[in-house]
């Protein structure tokens, strides 16, 4: 029997986020001897399974799994299991490991590198949001490999301007991209030595609820500091605060206006010292030990020649100050679709910059 076989029988039994996932892999760190005792009742299954998990398991076998094993090897999912070196050794010691993790891009980037977090509210401000990119991009030249949830885009955009891998954990099945316009940064994450992680194996269809705040463990543990740009009172980012300071992970809010509701949950992580003052970069890589002599050199600027044609032409009616997409096509005489297909491909090559409400700058 192919030993992955038996972990995704056991992963799916007990879901995603498995507080006793740890305690069972400590039992049975081989899957095949759980089945073989289950199979043949020779001894009282575990006492931590749920009766759910333990009639999932005795309903279904490994062999069960074959199917979405080989759809996984054609669709280049990688399946990376906790008795497997290539397994992300900074999720091993999470009480909720993940028995079966589900990964496209370049596995090689989970391990041996430099890692920060990088959370905030998925609608931010343009403060926000430049906040976020330009922290993250000096990070990135630095070295450092920046973990986010996708739909926090911004410091998955720059580790793809500094050519430097970055990992994101989805909410979703790992074949399903959230939100669905961050396809083609998804590419280029992918292209560029990063990853793409996921506990939900491709075509999931189970229980939605809850997967996006069992996904905030996975960014806190694989990150050596969390860093938060901006954060409401009430946000799934506190969540992923709550997981860095149960696994003991430095946490780092950049101050915000005290006028700004989006503003009001990095203000209180630092007004009750739960969170250090993230003003520059290097306040963050002062903890991850990394000094400013080993950054890597600052980027070339944007070249237009780089790129498509319709992309020349939208960056060359791009102004600093924000225009609209029906601008855009005016100015440019090109139909919406080739503009926002050009200004994707500018935001992931470093010459523009979205703004609110669809709109953007020339970079």
């Amino acid at each position: 029997m192919d030993k992955t076989l038996a972990w995704l029988w056991l992963a799916d039994a007990v879901g995603s986020g498995c507080q006793y996932a740890q305690e069972l892999l400590e039992l049975y760190p081989d899957p095949v001897e759980l089945y073989d005792l289950l199979r043949t009742g020779s001894e009282a299954p575990p006492a931590c399974l749920t009766p759910h998990a333990l009639a999932r398991l005795r309903d279904t076998t490994p062999f069960d799994y074959e199917e979405r094993l080989d759809h996984c090897l054609l669709s280049g999912i990688d399946v990376l299991t906790p008795d497997e070196g290539v397994y992300p050794d900074r999720l091993r010691d999470l009480p909720d490991l993940p028995l079966a993790l589900y990964v496209t891009g370049d596995i090689a980037c989970l391990n041996g590198r430099r890692y920060a977090g990088m959370v905030g509210t998925r609608r931010p401000s343009t403060y926000g949001r430049q906040a976020a990119f330009d922290l993250s991009l000096a990070m990135a030249r630095a070295g450092v490999v920046l973990v986010s949830g996708l739909a926090d885009s911004e410091a998955h955009r720059a580790a793809v301007q500094a050519d430097v891998p970055t990992v994101a954990f989805l909410g979703t099945a790992i074949d399903k991209t959230y939100p669905a316009s961050n396809a083609k940064l998804r590419t280029a994450i992918e292209k560029g030595g990063g990853a793409v992680c996921s506990e939900y194996p491709p075509g999931y269809s189970g229980r939605t609820t809850g997967t996006f705040l069992a996904r905030n463990r996975l960014i806190a543990a694989q990150s050596e500091a969390l860093c938060v740009a901006e954060a409401r009172t009430r946000s799934g980012t506190l969540n992923t605060v709550g997981h860095a300071e149960r696994l003991g992970r430095p946490v780092l809010a950049v101050p915000g206006s005290i006028y700004s509701a989006l503003s009001e949950g990095t203000n209180e992580l630092l007004r009750t010292h739960r969170a250090e003052p993230l003003c520059k970069a290097a306040d963050a890589l002062d903890i991850l030990g990394i000094g400013a002599e080993t950054a890597a050199p600052a980027q070339q600027r944007f070249d237009p020649t780089t790129v498509s044609a319709d992309a020349q032409a939208v960056y060359a009616v791009l102004k600093p100050t924000p225009q609209s997409i029906d601008a855009l096509c005016a100015a440019a005489r090109l139909p919406a679709g080739r503009v926002l297909a050009a200004c994707t491909e500018l935001e992931l090559m470093g010459g523009a910059q979205a703004q609110p409400g669809r709109r953007y700058i020339a970079v």
